[in-house]
C-alpha cells in the first residue's frame, strides 16, 4: 500500500484480522519486524546461488560455515525458522513415544503449535524455572525411569536462552554446564533454543561460541536481534547435522536458491554483536521510564537484554485496551494473555522511539486510569 502504510494479517493473542501498519510507527512488537538494510538488499540482489538441496548453493554453504564457527560446533544447517530448527533437533534426538523436558513457559511448549506431537510423536513434560533458570531438582524428578515399561523414555532436554517470557533474561553459563553434565550422565540430548543467543552473548560479555558449544545442539534466529529478513541456524556435530538435513527436507525446509536470503544473513552474522548493547540500553531506558508511571509495574531486574514486560492494574483487559490505544498513537506493542504488555527493542528503533513510547504509555495509562475511576 502507498502513503507510508503497510497491511498485515494480525493473529496475535487469538485475535485475527487485518491491521493497517503505519510505516512511521514506533514498532516494539518484536525484533522480528526489522527491515533489511540497503547493504542486505544489495547483497541479496547480487548473491551467487545454486541449489541448496543439492548442497551447491555457495552462499548458503558460506553462511553455514560461518554459523558453525560462531557457535563453536562442527557444522550448521540453514532453516526457514526457529520453530523448524527446534523441531528438527527434537525429531533427530527422539523417537515416537519419547518424552522431552522443557521449561514451562518456553517457546517449544507455548508457541510451536503442538509440533512435537504433530511431527515427532513426542510428548513434552514441563518443569519450572526462576528467571529462565531451570530447577535442577525438578529436572531430576521429571526424568522417567527407563526400566518401567509403563513410562515413556526421557531423551531430550531443551532450555531457552535468552528466555523470552522471563523478560529476556540470560541463563548463566554455569547453569548451562550443570545441565550439560546431567544430560551426559542420563544420556539425554541437550538442546538450546538460542533464538536470541547473541543477545545473551552481548549481555554476558562472553563469546557466543562459549555459550553455544555447551549443549549438544543449538538453534539461533537470524531474523530477530541480528536483523536479517529470514531464517535460523541449527548447529551441532557433523553427523547430527547430516541427518538433520534429511529431516529438514522431510519437514519441507529445502529452499533451493536460498543464497538470496543467506546473503543478508551473512551480513547480519558478521556485524559486531556490540551493536546489540544499544538495544539493551534502550530497553533499560524504557523500563525506567515505564516504572515511573502510576498503574504500571516493571521488574527492572529482569530487563537484561532487549525486552521489557509491563504489568497493568486490571489484567488482560487493561493490557489489550492499552495495546489498542497505543497503536492509535503510533506505538506498537503486544498484549499477552496474562495481562502483560511486551516491548522489544531492535535495530530499527532509535532513542526518539523510546521517548515516544514512554510518553504514549504515560498518557494512555492516565486516560485508562481516569476511565476506571
Amino acid at each position: 500500500m502507498g502513503d507510508g502504510f503497510t497491511s498485515e494479517t494480525f493473529t496475535g493473542n487469538g485475535r485475527a484480522g487485518r491491521r493497517i501498519i503505519d510505516a512511521s510507527a514506533s514498532d516494539f512488537r518484536s525484533d522480528t519486524v526489522t527491515r533489511p538494510t540497503p547493504a542486505m538488499r544489495e547483497a541479496m540482489a547480487t548473491a551467487e546461488v545454486g541449489d541448496d538441496v543439492y548442497g551447491d548453493d555457495p552462499t548458503v554453504n558460506r553462511l553455514e560455515a560461518l554459523a558453525a564457527e560462531r557457535t563453536g560446533h562442527e557444522a550448521a544447517l540453514f532453516v526457514p525458522s526457529g520453530t523448524m530448527g527446534n523441531q528438527i533437533a527434537l525429531r533427530y534426538a527422539t523417537r515416537p513415544g519419547d518424552e522431552a523436558i522443557v521449561e514451562e513457559r518456553s517457546h517449544m511448549i507455548l508457541y510451536e503449535v503442538g509440533a512435537a506431537g504433530m511431527l515427532s510423536g513426542v510428548q513434552l513434560r514441563t518443569v519450572p524455572s526462576r528467571a529462565g533458570v531451570l530447577d535442577l531438582d525438578a529436572v531430576g524428578r521429571a526424568l522417567r525411569d527407563p526400566r518401567d515399561l509403563h513410562q515413556p523414555r526421557t531423551t531430550f532436554l531443551a532450555i531457552e536462552n535468552t528466555h523470552n517470557l522471563a523478560g529476556g533474561t540470560v541463563v548463566p553459563i554455569e547453569h548451562l554446564r550443570e545441565l550439560a553434565s546431567w544430560c551426559r550422565e542420563q544420556e539425554v540430548h541437550f538442546h538450546m533454543d538460542g533464538a536470541r543467543l547473541f543477545n545473551a552473548a552481548a549481555a554476558s560479555g562472553l563469546p557466543a561460541a562459549e555459550i553455544a558449544s555447551i549443549p549438544t545442539s543449538v538453534m539461533f534466529c537470524l531474523s530477530k536481534g541480528l536483523g536479517a529478513p529470514i531464517g535460523s541456524i541449527l548447529a551441532s556435530d557433523s553427523e547430527t547435522i547430516r541427518e538433520c538435513r534429511r529431516i529438514r527436507k522431510a519437514f519441507g525446509g529445502g529452499m533451493r536458491q536460498a543464497g538470496i536470503v543467506a546473503a543478508a544473513a551473512i551480513l547480519a552474522l558478521e556485524d559486531p554483536i556490540d551493536r546489540l548493547l544499544e538495544d539493551h540500553r534502550r530497553a533499560r531506558e524504557l523500563a525506567e521510564g515505564f516504572a515511573a508511571i502510576d498503574g504500571i509495574e516493571v521488574d527492572q531486574d529482569a530487563v537484561q537484554t532487549n525486552m521489557v514486560y509491563v504489568a497493568l492494574d486490571g489484567g488482560r483487559d487493561a493490557a489489550e485496551r492499552l495495546e489498542s490505544r497505543l497503536a492509535e498513537s503510533g506505538v506498537l506493542a503486544v498484549a499477552l494473555g496474562d495481562g502483560m504488555l511486551r516491548f522489544v527493542t531492535h535495530s530499527d528503533l532509535r532513542d526518539e522511539d523510546v521517548g515516544r513510547a514512554i510518553e504514549a504509555v504515560r498518557d494512555e495509562a492516565a486516560r485508562l486510569g481516569a476511565g476506571s475511576a
